[in-house]
């Protein structure tokens, strides 16, 4: 399986590189392959890593926990790859019909948009391959420089004030999480001396070994850090505007599986502060910020007026549902955290993908003027209902599974106050969700003419198709080896405790 973690890591960096010499179809096409060979890559590893963490000479490590966060990752990668053929489709044409500067400008676009959103994955799947703390900052600060310039891309004003506010305090962040990683490097010096390089293995056998007071204050760092890029309250207000100003599928990459690659990294240092301290004090730290994000995010979808936007809130609640589920550490709610991350990155994808499509029809995110978009979008339209019902954890979807777990890990402690709150603040984004995706696909446009009907291509359908699938999969029967996959991850969760 070595060679699998070896091609997972070169096969996004050869996509990106033949942009450079082709045109706008060849690079489409190599692009949505390289994301389906790197989702096939990482469920191969699926098996292997359930039974064990498969190394790679001194640098790269993929566990059970760790090829949870890369299925996300890939699973996307393939869907806005096949999704961004149909995306840039209505541009290539008018480029090709105009010709002259209008195509010489689209093709600069299109090789700048597929070098990024491939490099971009690439990232995104390193984050969750390396072994140790020091790497793993690396790559979440790759991560950054390439998003940033994603959701640049367009060089609208909006884009470029979006753009600007997400370097700004994402960086301030990630200085943060690098002075965590400075903290924890000297934490682990005591016992394993100057010389270690901060791999997993090391810290977590020697956490108990660990002084306490360096370890608190390196999770504490960790989680305001990384948390930045997360979206957790009050370090979230880069990610509405840049999730709404981005690209549709640079959207979808940003909100199912950015911030979760960043949450990977406050569970590794979850892992390392739980053997050293207990469980209940970091779970102290991420309820608080949990429940904090979950009442900002409901609060916000109450009166929410743009499309995109109101996705965006919804992954500050995602997050929070995370944080808030890590917290509880039962076994029960820690299955439910893994599974969530990978069903949150189906259902957002399919949900960013699903407004993506809403938004090339009606030309505006504006919630106000989208009216009657079920029978606008015969496609579309019912995909889109059903990836936020999905979002709202409605059976069959795998949200739902999900949530479910989480909560009845929570409420196993009989005093947990957190799990009260959980559902309180889920019902409430409930209801914002819920009435804005009503009014925009079935009351009647009145003033405002609605569009023609009509789909803008296969390509924009398939993936959400596809991504509402894997959730009812997950949503009724998980399949056995990633239920396998899921065991060990808890396991692992729970090692250094």
């Amino acid at each position: 399986m070595g060679a699998a973690v070896i091609l997972l890591m070169g096969v996004p960096l050869l996509a990106a590189a033949v942009p450079l010499l082709a045109p706008h179809r060849v690079s489409a096409a190599v692009t949505a392959g390289a994301g389906a060979v790197s989702l096939a890559l990482a469920l191969a590893l699926v098996p292997a890593a359930a039974a064990g963490p498969v190394r790679v000479g001194g640098f790269l490590r993929a566990d059970a926990l760790s090829v949870v966060f890369l299925l996300a990752t890939a699973f996307l990668y393939a869907a806005t790859a096949l999704y961004s053929s149909g995306y840039l489709a209505a541009e290539a044409r008018a480029a090709r019909a105009a010709g002259g500067e209008e195509l010489a400008a689209f093709a600069a676009y299109s090789r700048r948009y597929h070098i990024g959103l491939n490099v971009f994955a690439w990232s995104m799947l390193c984050a969750p391959l390396v072994d140790g703390l020091a790497l793993l900052w690396v790559a979440v600060e790759v991560t950054t420089v390439v998003s940033a310039l994603l959701v640049a891309i367009d060089n609208t004003e909006g884009a470029t004030e979006a753009a600007w506010k997400y370097v700004l305090i994402a960086s301030s962040g990630l200085g943060i999480a690098l002075l965590a990683t400075i903290v924890m490097y000297y934490a682990g010096s005591q016992p394993l001396g100057p010389s270690y390089d901060l791999a997993f293995d090391p810290l977590l056998r020697a956490a108990r070994s660990l002084p306490a007071t360096p370890v608190q204050l390196a999770f504490v760092l960790a989680v305001v850090g990384y948390g930045t890029k997360v979206g957790l309250f009050p370090v979230h207000t880069w990610l509405p505007d840049a999730h709404s100003e981005a690209p549709t599928p640079v959207s979808a990459l940003l909100s199912g599986a950015l911030l979760a690659t960043s949450f990977y990294a406050i569970v590794r240092y979850y892992q390392i502060a739980a053997g050293t301290l207990g469980a209940g004090w970091p779970a102290q730290v991420l309820a608080v910020f949990g429940l904090a994000s979950l009442l900002l995010a409901a609060l916000y979808l109450l009166q929410q007026g743009n499309l995109k936007r109101m996705l965006a809130y919804s992954s500050i609640e995602h997050m929070g549902i995370l944080a808030v589920g890590l917290s509880f550490g039962a076994p029960l709610a820690l299955s439910g955290v893994l599974l969530h991350v990978l069903a949150h990155a189906a259902a957002k994808g399919a949900a960013f993908m699903g407004a993506g499509a809403i938004v090339r029809v009606y030309g505006t995110k504006d919630l106000d003027r989208i009216r009657d978009a079920a029978r606008v979008l015969p496609w579309s339209g019912p995909l889109f209902l059903a990836a936020v019902l999905a979002l709202s954890a409605a059976p069959p979807f795998g949200i739902f599974r999900s949530e479910f777990l989480i909560v009845a890990g929570g409420l196993q402690d009989p005093g947990n106050a957190a799990a009260v709150l959980l559902v309180v603040l889920l019902t409430l984004a409930f209801f914002g969700l819920a009435a804005a995706t009503t009014d925009a696909l079935f009351r009647p446009a009145s003033a405002i003419p609605s569009p023609a009907p009509g789909e803008p291509g296969p390509a924009m359908v398939v993936p959400v198709a596809a991504a509402l699938a894997v959730l009812v999969l997950l949503g009724v029967h998980p399949p056995e080896a990633l239920s396998a996959l899921l065991d060990q991850a808890v396991r692992e969760l729970q090692v250094a405790r």
